[in-house]
């Protein structure tokens, strides 16, 4: 098919333009609502839309910038919208929340605002504090490309200044992935993370391949220190959590601040007082519980069950919140929460993929009288709030994050109460 010429007149969650092309919704990578693009189909196996990359940019929109991030430029995964001014990309961020919220969670305005999506610092560039490179056969060190097996060398610009330092140096084995990570402390560490084990197996069933792939990625792999410590110091509020440098930790230096401080906001906006026992689902380190303890709000946490499969995040909890009224219980959230003593106050931080239907359901079942609920993923995070609200509870104010800028990633946080 022939290069085609599109006005792109809309923004869609995936950080794609929208366009039509006989009477077909074709998204467009790299495209710019209001912009008129000349762009390439990259895949047409749908009746219904088409999904094309941009060419050339025959009108562009005032809001295109030169491109931020020399490695998303020469076609790394990492900043797809480093050619976005940062401020309309947070107004596309909240373009595409309220799309999702509106067509897969299915809410109305219903008294709420559209939601916004908040910086979470002044810095477009070198506000990530955590990265993972690639090693290739020969040893180069880099990010993979977009949608590629090939490494992409130059620099990101979202690293801190001096995480990336002397990488090109450094190489490895073949394989091996390298974890960097910068604490409050301002120390770099770097840890080398075994290459896979080989999923092996021949056949033709593409989907079996996959299976296997994904197998060999989920395996156990050894952790060699090249630089620092095994593990990482990160502060929060008056508080230090030391988590091993291939634990998660939030990726933006801002991060675990702006969001445990919002949950103490959400909370005290719904007027949440008194007493309350405190589910922090998904909980990792346990940042959320130590924030509404240390919160100076009309409540007080008397109990606290941080629930996550992560042993090494669930060991930090345990040493930073000693002397508080916490319990870690490591387990898939579904099964776990069944045994525990019923919530007054719910704080669910799932995975990208969301919590889903079991863990909203046992929630709702436990009947909290407030939930604070994060998504990692817009569509994710609506379906999540879509289910909540069949159940009987309501949405009562929402907001989203630009949590990776440079990116069309959006994080959001919703209070909701019966």
């Amino acid at each position: 098919m022939a290069d085609l010429d599109l006005d792109v007149t809309g923004y869609a969650n995936g950080g794609a333009g929208v366009a039509r092309h006989d009477g077909r919704v074709v998204f467009v990578t790299g495209a710019l609502p209001g912009e008129r693009v000349r762009a390439r189909i990259v895949d047409d196996r749908k009746a219904s839309f088409a999904r094309a990359a941009v060419v050339e940019v025959l009108d562009a929109s005032e809001h295109r910038v030169d491109e931020q991030c020399r490695a998303a430029a020469a076609g790394a995964g990492c900043c797809d919208l480093s050619f976005v001014d940062a401020d309309y990309a947070r107004e596309l961020g909240a373009v595409a929340l309220s799309d999702v919220l509106t067509r897969i969670g299915r809410f109305s305005s219903d008294g709420l605002e559209a939601p916004t999506v908040a910086a979470l610092g002044d810095e477009v560039t070198g506000w990530r504090v955590r990265t993972r490179l690639a090693v290739a056969a020969d040893g180069t060190v880099g990010l993979r490309g977009r949608k590629s097996a090939e490494l992409v060398t130059v620099p990101c610009a979202a690293p801190v200044a001096g995480l990336l330092d002397g990488i090109a140096e450094l190489g490895g084995a073949a394989g091996t992935e390298l974890v960097l990570a910068v604490g409050s402390d301002g120390r770099r560490h770097i840890a080398e993370l075994s290459a896979p084990t080989h999923a092996g197996g021949r056949g033709k069933d593409r989907r079996g391949r996959a299976q296997r792939a994904r197998s060999a990625r989920s395996a156990p792999r050894t952790v060699r220190t090249v630089e620092g410590r095994p593990h990482v110091e990160y502060t929060v509020g008056k508080r230090t959590w030391s988590i091993p440098v291939t634990g998660f930790w939030q990726a933006h230096r801002n991060a675990p601040d702006v969001y445990s401080a919002t949950a103490v906001d959400l909370l005290e906006t719904v007027g949440v007082t008194g007493d309350v026992h405190l589910w922090d689902l998904y909980g990792g380190a346990g940042v959320f519980t130590a924030a509404l303890c240390d919160a100076d709000g009309g409540f007080t946490v008397t109990g606290s069950d941080i629930v996550d499969t992560d042993p090494g995040a669930l060991a930090a909890a345990d040493r930073v919140l000693a002397g508080e009224p916490a319990v870690t219980h490591r387990g898939q959230v579904a099964a776990t929460i069944a045994d525990l003593t019923d919530p007054d106050v719910v704080v669910s931080d799932p995975p990208r993929s969301g919590a889903g239907a079991d863990v909203v359901d046992a929630i709702v079942a436990a009947s909290p009288s407030a939930v604070v609920h994060v998504g990692c993923d817009a569509a994710a995070f609506a379906r999540d709030l879509g289910r909540f609200a069949a159940q009987g509870y309501r949405v009562r104010a929402w907001q989203g994050f630009a949590a990776f800028p440079m990116t069309h990633h959006v994080e959001g946080m919703a209070v909701l109460t019966q």
